[in-house]
This record gives structure tokens, sequence and C-alpha cells, in this order.
């Protein structure tokens, strides 16, 4: 198994809660797999069906953890007194016509919403975003079933883009449109002043 590169020495950091708690984030491991499951577990039944993987699936998470490469995937992860409690992930397409677009993902155990851990996760790829020179992140989500991380996608500059009207099925069969959210992250620079 290897791990392909990212300056992981840049990470991890701590971060602490709006209640206190002292989280430290930090890239995916090779030894995760057991701290995967019971964090996915965790989730809500309803929650993970909205996701793009079984997340419960043993092999699922075993693939994750043996193919490790940062410069397709760099998942990140928030962890209390060495258990998960978050999983955030940048997605890289490094060739074609959308290699200068990212794609963002974050799953927050129920018990850790709404203490800004979700927030930190994303404004932290969002550097890491820039750092590796994007000029674009994606971001998908259910319209009315994600009104907590919709805000706070906004709130750090992401727009809506696109809607496409009841394509999201949930788990009772209750569809729901889905909104692509966006967020240009090229580095600010002013333009020089017009002198006349």
């Amino acid at each position: 198994m290897v791990v392909k590169s990212y300056p992981v020495a840049a990470h991890p950091t701590m971060f602490k809660t709006e209640l206190g708690d002292e989280i430290e984030l930090r890239p995916m491991l090779p030894t995760d797999k057991e701290g995967l499951l019971d964090f996915f577990r965790r989730i809500p039944e309803e929650d993970r069906y909205s996701l793009k993987e079984n997340v419960i699936s043993s092999t699922v998470i075993a693939q994750w953890v043996q193919n490790l490469d940062y410069q397709r995937v760099l998942p990140i992860l928030a962890v209390k007194e060495g258990k998960i409690i978050a999983d955030g992930s940048l997605h890289f397409s490094r060739a074609g016509s959308r290699r200068h677009i990212g794609e963002v993902r974050i799953v927050v155990d129920p018990d850790y919403r709404r203490q800004g851990l979700g927030r930190r996760m994303l404004n932290m790829l969002i550097e890491i975003a820039e750092e590796e020179g994007l000029e674009r992140l994606m971001f998908e989500l259910a319209s009315d079933t994600e009104e907590t991380a919709k805000h706070t996608a906004r709130t750090l500059g992401f727009v809506p883009v696109a809607i496409i009207p009841n394509i999201v099925k949930d788990i009772w069969g209750k569809y729901h449109d889905l909104v692509t959210m966006q967020l240009r992250v090229e580095p600010f620079y002013e333009e020089e002043p017009v002198v006349f």
C-alpha cells in the first residue's frame, strides 16, 4: 500500500469547537478503517442514504484506506480523543477540462453538529484548494434537507449555480431538489488603479 503524496507535515492542526472541545484535524491514514466504520455507523441512516457510497460497508472503507491518493482525493478527519467525529474530502480532477475544479464533501457526527466543526473543515478544504491552485470548488446538497450545510457554504462564499428539481430521493421515497453550489477560489488580486 502506498499513500501518494501530500504535504502532510502542514497538517494536522488543532481546533476548538464552540463548546470548547479540542479536535484534531488531520488527513486520513491507512490505519483509520475501524474508526471510520464506527463513525459512519453513528451517522443516521437517512443522512448516510444521501452519500455517494455505502459508507458502512467494510469493503468500501477498506478500499478508501488501502488506496489513499492525496493527489486524487484528500480526506480530512476530525478526531476527538481518538474517535473520528467528522470526515471531509477534497476531490480533484487532475486532467482535462475540469482540472481546475474540485469538489468538497463533509459529514459530521450528529453529536458535534452546530459547533463550528463543519465550517472549520470546509474552510480548511478551501485553503488547501487555494494551495493546490484550484480555481473553483463545487458542493452538492439536497435543497431542503441540508439547510445548515447550505447556510455554512454561503457564509464562506459559495453561491448556488444550479438546481435540478426533484432528482434526489430520500430514504422514505420523497424527492428533493439537488443544489450545486460553487466557490471561486483563485487567489484574489487587486487591479491596478486606472490613472487618467
